[in-house]
């Protein structure tokens, strides 16, 4: 929601393609490009994490979260929507950061075609498996995929010996990690890893898995095939700006084509210290093809934030949301030991080995082989060795007990009744079995729930209407198969706490602008480009119709890939910087407030002459007359009547609201003048205009006259501009006019809105485009708080409310005190 400060005007970059963030959309599209000679940049918000730099000690964790108006630039971006938490992560490599390696594709038969889902609509992949083999082969061969290659790893036994007596197919999937130093090698822990031909940008040595589960938490050896070794280490080789800490704020188009992006820089320095909304400069880059890659959170955002600046673009926007089928089940205390001894508790040792190790695959009634409901994966969920040592200190009871008899044994010895001086079998008591931590396994759960969720912005804030309900029976199945794995293991399962009250986490949001057969089905095509909007791309999770149903990484980066053959096939030249910034001129209404010729400044009704000036040396300068007034209510964007604007806004739950400060220099001029002209400061609070937006420049009118006597005007105009960059007019009227019935509050209390394109002024209304409409009142607590708000300032403050308020007063009896007047006396 911040609104920055302008850097300058004129101080525009030029690049042919921008792309937003550095995941698996990202990185894939920095690569392919920079390779086939454009000029790319990237901007990603986070930060870099070279090897021996992610967080591990608790005072480095408390600050690993991102909110930089806290000062926090840290890798996890933690969200809370009605029905689901999300986990992303803000840093450079994007979620390969932090995601758990594993590269599935998606299955053949679950590229849904016209899926039906509750509350209208359906589901449907326009290209499919066949559409992306290639681009799979392509993605696997630069993230090095290969499969767990230790057997002996207990967790990964027990997985395979569970399905294996439920009859699942199990197998240990392909991960993006190093286990060999080079390619075809034995694998062997700890051994340095080969440089590739393009290098690395980090300039530090990397080294094989050491297998000790610190995979989502950011491996600090350097072993994951992560996209900063592999793609963005490529990307740079091959020409890429790669820039980090640069976090994308708004874009439009450009009229002669292109865009333009903004964003903002957070520096080192600022690290820890709240940022204050307006305290960043922007900066400007055009160009000729934009890439948003900022994640299904980021892009969608990005896309609503910015919807007024992009004509035509599908109402789709924000639809077919889901987190992937994603579930988080706990299996604890197993037992049944390892099958070579007698039974007891069977050790599954969750923190050795990576995250995840084996996959397991329950069927869908897509596959046609007998199988029913919605399929699914089930794979182990490893955890780092230090959240082992949290949860057996958790154990209140046992380690109490446990502290409390060394504490009694230590006791008797300095009493002299125990003279044994070696304590180490005391110590190993003080510490326990662990068999809490020893005997436990993580399950996560993932395929394909329904993707019926909404995305908006609420208040400027993104939203998310989705729950649980419409994919219940799925997420039930998911918990029937975790809770037989544990039967198998002789354990308990448990729900994570969030499922007690039907609540989910989900590291895996899709959907938000979803691809399409045309614009009524989809935001973009099946290549990410936008409907409507040439070279704009949605190349990430954002784009995805529905649940990839395995982990979904592997597919973004092969969609990516695609589209990347596609934008290279149509335009096979490179382009210098002169030929990018051609054809894209300057945004002429994006002008500055100190560029914008005097008469701008001028309210309605009034000429450059008559605006008050300050009084000379000696005289006596004009009293000024202001108040404050705030007006909630609901918008639409692409309708033109306020009421309709009203309603839809009002079913979508879209807010628009303002407060304002009307201000009068002169009072005497004010209220002599027949326009009342008046200017207003404040700002708006739109949701389909990307949140606040300040007035740059407002004008309002009391009372106006037309030609009809009975009839009166007050008049709104305020000159805004949308995140990225475009300027856009505020036009409101409200009709004060004496219809039957008590109609006086309504009438000075609504306002009819409509949202027009460009800085508009009265006399260009009827050619501007309408981008929507609206309508907004003062409520009655808020028209109570604006009477306290009128202030007069100058030599004469009683004199200018009296003249003031005998005005209005005086408007309001002319045009509603008729029917209190007595009828005219006929002649006699």
């Amino acid at each position: 929601m911040a609104n920055d400060r302008l850097v300058s005007p004129s101080a525009v970059e030029t690049a042919d393609v921008v792309v937003v963030g550095s995941g698996f959309g990202g990185s894939v599209t920095a690569y392919r490009l920079a390779e086939g000679g454009r000029s790319v940049v990237v901007l990603e918000r986070g930060k870099p994490y070279p090897p021996g730099s992610f967080a591990r000690a608790p005072a480095d964790m408390s600050r690993n979260f991102w909110d930089p108006s806290a000062g926090m630039h840290g890798l996890f971006d933690i969200w809370s929507f009605r029905g689901l938490e999300g986990v992303v992560s803000s840093g450079l490599g994007g979620g390969s950061l932090i995601y758990t390696n594993v590269l599935l594709r998606k299955d053949e038969r679950w590229f849904v075609h016209e899926s039906p889902l509750p509350g209208g609509g359906y589901e449907n992949w326009p290209l499919s498996r066949c559409d992306l083999d290639a681009h799979y082969d392509r993605v696997e061969d630069m993230l090095g995929a290969t499969p767990y290659p230790y057997a002996d790893t207990p967790k990964t036994v027990a997985m395979h010996e569970a399905a294996g007596r439920l009859g699942l197919p199990v197998w240990r999937p392909p991960l993006a990690v190093s286990f060999a130093p080079r390619p075809g090698a034995a694998p062997v822990p700890g051994a340095q890893i080969a440089e590739p031909s393009y290098g690395n940008l980090h300039g530090l040595p990397r080294s094989t898995c050491r297998m000790c589960g610190e995979c989502d938490a950011g491996c600090n050896f350097g072993s994951k095939n992560t996209l900063d070794h592999t793609y963005l280490s490529a990307a740079r080789h091959h020409g890429a700006d790669i820039r980090t800490r640069c976090e994308v704020r708004g874009f439009a188009p450009r009229p002669g084509g292109g865009y333009e992006v903004r964003y903002v820089v957070h520096e080192p320095g600022r690290e820890g210290r709240p940022t204050a909304t307006g305290e960043l400069p922007v900066h400007r880059i055009a160009c000729r093809r934009l890439v948003l890659a900022a994640g299904t959170f980021g892009s969608t955002y990005l896309l609503l934030r910015n919807r007024a600046a992009l004509r035509g673009i599908s109402s789709a926007l924000g639809t077919r949301f889901c987190g992937n089928g994603d579930l988080l089940g706990l299996l604890l205390h197993a037992t049944g030991g390892d099958g070579s001894g007698p039974p007891g508790p069977r050790r599954l040792r969750s923190s050795t080995g990576t995250v995840i190790t084996s996959a397991v695959r329950v069927g869908d009634e897509l596959d046609e082989d007998g199988s029913s409901g919605r399929g699914f994966y089930v794979q182990d969920a490893g955890y780092p060795t230090f959240l082992d040592w949290l949860s057996e200190t958790a154990q209140m009871p046992g380690s109490t007990r446990r502290a409390l008899a060394f504490a009694l044994h230590r006791l008797r010895a300095r009493l002299g009744h125990d003279p044994q001086s070696n304590i180490g079998r005391q110590l190993s008591l003080l510490l326990g079995p662990a068999e809490f931590s020893d005997t436990s396994l993580p399950l996560l759960g993932m395929g394909r729930d329904v993707p019926d969720g909404r995305m908006s912005l609420r208040r400027g804030y993104l939203d998310i209407d989705w729950t649980v309900q419409t994919s219940l029976r799925y997420f039930e199945r998911v918990r029937s198969v975790m809770r037989d794995l544990g039967e198998e293991l002789g354990a308990e399962f448990r729900d994570n706490p969030l499922w007690w009250s039907h609540r989910v986490i989900t590291v895996h949001p899709l959907g938000g602008a979803p691809m399409g057969r045309h614009p009524a089905e989809g935001v973009c095509d099946s290549f990410g480009e936008v409907f409507g909007l040439p070279g704009l791309y949605v190349l990430d999770g954002a784009a995805l119709p529905g649940p990839v149903g395995a982990n979904p990484s592997l597919t973004i980066a092969a969609f990516a890939d695609r589209a990347c053959d596609r934008i290279l096939e149509q335009d096979p030249g490179a382009h210098s910087a002169a030929e990018v910034s051609a054809g894209m001129p300057a945004d002429v209404p994006g002008k500055a407030p100190a560029d914008l010729p005097p008469e701008a400044f001028v309210p309605p009704g009034m000429t450059v002459e008559e605006v008050p000036q300050p009084a000379p040396a000696g005289g006596e300068r004009p009293t000024s007359l202001s108040f404050t007034e705030e007006m909630k209510g609901h918008a639409a964007l692409d309708v033109d009547d306020p009421e309709q604007g009203r309603d839809l806004g009002r079913q979508r739950k879209q807010q628009l609201a303002f407060r304002i400060t009307v201000t009068a220099h002169d009072v005497d001029r004010f209220v002599d003048d027949p326009a009342h002209p008046a200017t207003v400061a404040g700002h708006a609070d739109c949701d389909v205009l990307g949140g606040r937006l300040p007035v740059e420049h407002g004008w309002f009118n009391l009372f106006t006259r037309d030609d009809d006597p009975a009839r009166r005007r007050m008049l709104y105009r305020l000159h805004l501009r949308a995140p990225g960059g475009s300027p856009l007019t505020l036009v409101g009227r409200k009709d004060i006019h004496d219809d039957p019935g008590a109609d006086l509050w309504p009438d000075t209390t609504t306002l009819y809105v409509r949202l027009l394109a460009g800085h508009v002024q009265p006399d260009g209304d009827a050619g501007a485009a309408v981008l929507g409409a609206g309508v907004v009142t003062v409520r009655p607590a808020d028209f109570v708080e604006q009477l306290t708000t009128f202030r007069a300032t100058g030599p004469h403050p009683a004199r200018a409310l009296e003249r003031f308020g005998r005005l209005f007063l005086g408007e309001l009896w002319d045009v509603y005190g008729s029917r209190l007047r007595p009828p005219p006396e006929e002649p006699a």
